[in-house]
């Protein structure tokens, strides 16, 4: 029996999603919660593998229930003993929301058809929201970056934007929406820029990337025209620098099986 986990997490205290030999992962704290709940390993396989110190907001992982566990487990009362035992396990800095059965190919990286990701930009210095975001020190023009965001729907190739010597087979990417918004933050009520991206898939490094180079935009230093050169250049070296990893939160993962008022009813429009 599969299972897709609906989790989120603060992406602070993790070297990423991925487990790694001499570091904690999210990856690695949900396999060592199911392990001891279920007494078993169990492994899991995530919709994809943010970078250390990226937040999730929405993440899917899917993990086949071991041979000899109940299968009880997974429903009604069992169900929320599970959830309440993963919970506590994982301190914190992830929650789980639901486990949810699927079909036995389902698979939660390869069968997801779009994934957006946020990030949050503070227009003044606050003590409440540099955790979560990354703190401009000059005015940005928010209608040169949108026009600049706007020629990522029509690229393929985002070579210029991924990270250097990754394994990933390519770098083309379907770009679906690429958009700058001012907003206020619903907890302290202060003005913030959020940059929302959507697309089929993203490469290592790419959203940060991205964000970099549109706010050299937003600077004045690069023109729109500027900045689409240099994703036509196919040369990292030749965008702007890697955003600061807290502001980047994976906000939707979504499924073709999995019905999206699951995913809205829980997540606020911003931060």
């Amino acid at each position: 029996m599969r299972f897709f986990i609906h989790l989120a997490y603060n992406g602070a205290p993790f070297h990423g999603w991925q487990r790694q030999p001499n570091a904690v992962s999210v990856q690695q704290t949900l396999e060592e919660a199911l392990a001891t709940v279920l007494r078993a390993e169990v492994p899991v396989v995530g919709a994809g593998r943010t970078d250390t110190g990226v937040n999730a907001r929405c993440m899917y992982a899917h993990f086949d229930l071991p041979e000899g566990v109940d299968p009880s487990r997974t429903e009604g009362e069992g169900k929320r003993r599970l959830l309440t035992g993963l919970n506590r396990l994982c301190g914190r800095n992830i929650a789980i929301h639901d486990i949810i059965p699927v079909a036995d190919d389902a698979h939660a990286r390869f069968d997801a058809t779009e994934r957006t990701y946020r990030y949050f930009v503070s227009k003044a210095k606050t003590p409440f929201l540099h955790p979560l975001s990354w703190q401009a020190t000059s005015p940005l023009d928010v209608e040169a970056m949108n026009e600049a965001a706007a020629s990522l729907l029509d690229m393929e190739e985002f070579t210029s934007f991924a990270k250097l010597h990754s394994d990933a087979r390519t770098d083309i990417c379907d770009v679906r929406l690429a958009r700058w918004e001012e907003c206020v933050s619903v907890v302290t009520g202060e003005p913030l820029l959020v940059f929302t991206i959507s697309a089929d898939r993203f490469l290592r490094n790419m959203v940060r990337a991205i964000v970099g180079t549109l706010v050299e935009v937003g600077r004045g230093k690069l023109t729109p025209a500027g900045f689409r050169a240099i994703a036509d250049g196919r040369d990292r070296c030749l965008a702007g620098t890697s955003m600061p990893p807290q502001a980047l939160t994976l906000w939707n993962v979504s499924y073709p099986y999995i019905p999206q008022s699951i995913v809205k009813s829980w997540i606020p429009s911003h931060a």
